[in-house]
């Protein structure tokens, strides 16, 4: 008779608390994995951002415009190299409730700004070329089923035209962009800000946001302050930071994702804690007797404290694998949907696997401890006279 056959045996008897014991752990890191996988979605925008590169915005609020003459201004401040500018087009394909992600771009200075994405040179020139022309990111144009020299209805919820009060711009599609690392988000597409400014019906000549390299990260605070104070006391003053600091303000907009984690996780982790290891007691203690006897027919006090502890670890581990198995399909999920469009790293990764496995062996072994410690020093004569 093997020991985990013993163990097993042990853990089956009273299947009912089995079920719900494992149930209590299945959702504990069910949601661990969930959190996890989006926390680090949404954190890698930020890890992937230049150090170089600083982030100009209205001070108000990101969503507020600024005059498009603050390009050449910043373009001429000391320390800039470069500086290309955005606005966002609120867009979506046929369904409005399928949001894309579209912005307006300076065609000829965008691509310089961010080398890291990769366009042929004979589409970037026939983007620059048309005036209706747009380039989409490879992971966008795949979702959509796009192909080079498409034409498409692109549909914005903030601007319309000035001309008919129509929400629609026609696109060509000239170009399909990549990038040079699969973490780098292609889930997106862009078109000449120039075909948005002339033809919107309001917002002419601002701009959403200014992004300049200064080609050094020792001279960002320099450049960023220089930058701040030309345009302090006027109508529309701005903030500029890096890259990484504009992403997570950006992120932190929806909230503070690592305390949700840390407090969801932790409030759940603790009641598991109570209720693995109440019930781990309250088996032993219903097979004090059984315990007895073993050791009576030669069975170690070592050997009975593994069969215990292996109880909770089989627990722990059990309930763990089915709660991130679950959690790995539900994220799968969410990839199907426009949520996904915008997470293109919503995935489980291999360091919250490791996390939960280390999870895993703490609750194990914490939930297990003192029942297996209490069983091997259990005195035989003493659990064999209870009644």
């Amino acid at each position: 008779m093997s020991d985990f056959f013993l163990v097993s045996k042990n853990l089956t008897r009273k299947k009912l608390r089995l079920f719900l014991t494992l149930f209590a752990i299945f959702i504990a890191f069910l949601i661990f994995g969930v959190l996890s996988s989006f926390k680090i979605a949404f954190d890698a925008g930020i890890d992937l951002a230049a150090d170089d590169r600083l982030v100009t915005v209205n001070k108000i609020n990101f969503t507020q415009v600024m005059p498009i003459s603050y390009v050449n201004k910043i373009r001429s401040t000391e320390g800039v190299q470069g500086a290309t500018y955005a606005d966002w087009f609120g867009g979506y394909y046929q369904d409005p409730q399928k949001q894309l992600i579209v912005f307006g771009v300076d065609v000829e200075s965008y691509m310089p700004i961010y080398p890291e994405l990769i366009l042929p040179d004979e589409q970037l020139r026939a983007f620059i070329a048309n005036r209706q022309g747009a380039i989409v990111g490879k992971r966008m144009a795949d979702a959509q089923g796009w192909t080079l020299g498409q034409r498409v209805p692109i549909s914005s919820n903030i601007y319309s035209k000035a001309e008919d009060g129509s929400h629609t711009w026609d696109m060509d599609i000239e170009g399909i962009f990549t990038a040079n690392d699969p973490a780098i988000d292609t889930n997106y597409m862009m078109f000449h800000h120039k075909y948005l400014d002339e033809s919107r019906s309001f917002g002419n000549d601002t701009v959403g946001w200014i992004v300049l390299t200064t080609g050094d990260p020792a001279t960002n605070d320099r450049v960023a302050k220089a930058i701040d104070e030309q345009f302090a006391n006027s109508p529309f003053e701005t903030q500029t930071d890096t890259e990484k600091a504009f992403n997570k303000a950006f992120i932190a907009q929806i909230g503070n994702i690592a305390l949700i984690i840390t407090s969801v996780v932790g409030a759940a982790f603790v009641t598991i804690l109570f209720i693995v290891g109440n019930t781990m007691v309250l088996a032993i203690r219903e097979r004090t007797k059984e315990i007895a006897v073993l050791k009576t027919i030669g069975f170690s006090a070592r050997r009975i404290f593994g069969h215990v502890l292996g109880e909770s670890f089989l627990l722990a581990f059990i309930g763990g694998t089915l709660g991130l198995a679950m959690a790995a399909f539900l994220i799968w999920l969410v990839g199907q949907t426009p949520v996904g469009g915008f997470l293109p790293g919503l995935t489980i990764k291999a360091g919250t696997i490791v996390q939960a496995v280390l999870m895993m062996s703490l609750l194990g072994f914490v939930t297990g401890i003192i029942p297996a410690t209490n069983a091997m020093r259990l005195n035989i004569i003493t659990a064999l006279s209870r009644r």
